[in-house]
């Protein structure tokens, strides 16, 4: 059953010069399946679709495919429903672009919806829109989001965020999360499966940002010892590296161990382990066909259900499911 069947709601998706192919297209993809979807009922297209651009016209992406912006910087913002705002490597020129930001200050205004994908909550934030509100961005710009805009309040770890009218998506296809979950808010759970199976997507995707990262947040330690003894943890990721242990090979007594550390790392000891433990781990479940079982000894946890609740907290998927998402594929031919 599709809820409130006569609403109509126009949506504005926001590109620039170099925007994100996929932080485009994804979004708009969601919203044009859910009018197809209704179609087969006989109903009315539930949402009016545009790319709208500094000027209508070709619109060249960060990836080289060109799209057609049929709505400009001149079109009536009177009525507007949802603007989406895209991501990209365009993101540094248009952040640099008075006329855009001007213009994006009177559609924010407009809208009764605002959606950022990716590092479009750059261009959100630059112009005071997210101070206060609960936001989200790509994982690997999430430090330099927050480090630029120290007035809102970033959630690394979501794959979308709603703060009032405003929400926000990680990188790239998690633009089409966000999308699927205005189409249920808009007109049902019901219609936002049937979108979701039609573009082979979860409703809900399982877990956060953390299982895509591929880089740990720990710094490098600035004294040699810490140093040394990070590079060593890594190579020995297997041994006794508890407190006493680690601050015995560095020469210091526990705690003034765990005190230096914590300050040259940015981390306790014991987060910093877990971190390179849980990396170590996902690297052998990445490439290896080894059981859970010896990968969890192999990686330092005492066993696989220490391994998999640090999977939990961390990551908030098992190792598992990690594994299935995260698999090599090399061999798959050779398998099917």
């Amino acid at each position: 059953m599709i809820r409130d069947p006569d609403r109509r709601q126009t949506i504005w998706v926001f590109g620039y010069p170099d925007a994100n192919l996929l932080d485009m297209s994804g979004p708009f993809q969601v919203f044009a399946a859910a009018n197809h979807i209704v179609r087969e009922f006989g109903l009315a297209d539930l949402y009016s679709i545009d790319l709208v651009a500094k000027t209508a016209g070709a619109l060249r992406s960060d990836q080289g495919l060109v799209l057609q912006a049929t709505r400009d910087f001149t079109s009536d913002l009177a009525g507007l429903g949802s603007l989406i705002v895209c991501g990209g490597a365009g993101r540094r020129g248009a952040l640099k672009d008075a006329e855009t930001l001007a213009w994006l200050s009177r559609a924010v205004e407009a809208a009764e919806r605002v959606g950022s994908v990716c590092t479009g909550a750059y261009l959100l934030a630059e112009i005071g829109a997210l101070e206060g509100k609960a936001t989200t961005t790509h994982w690997r710009w999430a430090d330099d989001l927050q480090q630029r805009y120290r007035d809102i309040d970033l959630e690394p770890d979501a794959i979308f965020m709603r703060h009032g009218k405003f929400w926000s998506s990680a990188g790239v296809s998690a633009g089409m999360d966000m999308a699927l979950a205005m189409v249920e808010l808009d007109h049902g759970p019901e219609l936002a499966l049937a979108v979701a199976r039609e573009l082979v997507l979860f409703v809900k995707r399982p877990g956060g940002q953390s299982q895509f990262a591929t880089q740990l947040r720990a710094r490098r330690g600035r004294m040699g010892k810490i140093e040394d003894l990070q590079r060593w943890i890594a190579n020995n990721i297997a041994a006794d590296l508890s407190v006493p242990a680690l601050a015995a090979r560095a020469g210091m007594s526990p705690r003034t161990f765990a005190r230096s550390f914590t300050r040259e790392a940015g981390q306790t000891p014991a987060r910093y382990v877990e971190a390179q433990r849980l990396e170590a781990a996902r690297r052998w479940l990445e490439q290896s066909e080894d059981p859970v079982e010896r990968i969890a000894i192999a990686a330092g946890f005492s066993s696989a259900e220490i391994m998999r609740r640090a999977f939990l907290r961390n990551l908030g998927v098992s190792p598992n499911a990690y594994r299935t998402r995260f698999r090599s594929t090399a061999g798959l031919a050779d398998a099917v």
